[in-house]
């Protein structure tokens, strides 16, 4: 009787302790530290903004050091400056740096596309906005940050390749200063990755509908020889869209036809 009564005692024990065939106990440390493996790196510096889609940081220098100034041969007026940089994207990234210059008292100072994309066939970039004051700056990088989901919502890929597409309705000064677009006018880009298939899109875009041609880049001739080609165009507002929306039905057939892998959009369509 009295070792039937250690056993009960011992059996009531280990099955708290989840040894027995009941439900385990909880063991809150593994979670924690599985929570903590998980958890996004934070970044205490102020000059830190935010980081967003494609391999994208966003950072701000209320003063930029004189010597530097002059090393970038930037205006004196830009006391401050927002810098935004990826990995990959190089369409999105103007097209929303072109809303952050609308909504914010900045300007664009520097746009360069780095032959990067982790091994894509295109480009990363680095975007640099000019203001007297930090906050402007700062607006500058929130703002387009946050535009960067839009932006990437026609931006498709396979392993063989990619499209992209852009559209706005009035251009600002960093899609001049990237395209030489029109300022205040409908503007649009198609991207093809092969190259071969960016020349493709840049006909039926202008087959399309009545727009006017504003560029063509090809790998040795405005691409930094990444292997596609760029096609940019104005025009009224709905003939933009018209050959934004033919050409992207081409490419898909077409890089389709490269890699059987389904061709989704990296966000959401916006187009």
């Amino acid at each position: 009787m009295k070792d039937d009564l250690v056993e009960q005692l011992m059996g009531e024990v280990i099955r708290k302790m989840g040894g027995g065939d009941s439900a385990p106990a909880a063991t809150p440390e593994p979670k924690a530290a599985a929570s903590c493996a998980k958890a996004p790196k934070a970044c205490n510096l102020t000059e830190f903004v935010g980081t967003a889609i494609g391999n994208t940081i966003g950072m701000v220098i209320a003063n930029v050091d004189p010597m530097l100034h002059e090393q970038m041969k930037m205006d004196k007026k830009y006391r401050s400056i927002g810098i935004v940089g990826s990995r990959t994207g190089a369409g999105p990234h103007i097209f929303a740096a072109d809303e952050a210059v609308k909504a914010t008292n900045s300007e664009v100072v520097l746009i360069e596309l780095a032959r990067d994309t982790e091994g894509g066939a295109g480009h990363g970039s680095l975007i640099i906005f000019g203001a007297a004051d930090v906050s402007d700056a700062r607006r500058a990088v929130e703002v387009m940050l946050g535009e960067l989901d839009r932006t990437f919502g026609d931006v498709y890929g396979n392993p063989a390749g990619h499209l992209e597409f852009q559209y706005t309705a009035r251009a600002s000064h960093a899609l001049n200063k990237a395209f030489g677009a029109p300022i205040g006018q409908a503007f649009g880009i198609t991207v093809g990755a092969p190259a071969a298939i960016g020349v493709m899109l840049a006909d039926t875009a202008a087959k399309a509908a009545t727009i006017d041609a504003v560029g063509y880049s090809s790998p040795a001739n405005g691409t930094s020889f990444s292997n596609e080609v760029i096609f940019t165009f104005s025009g009224d507002s709905g003939a933009v869209r018209q050959a934004i929306h033919a050409a992207r039905d081409v490419g898909k057939q077409l890089l389709g036809a490269m890699d059987p892998t389904p061709l989704v959009s990296t966000t959401t369509p916006y187009i």
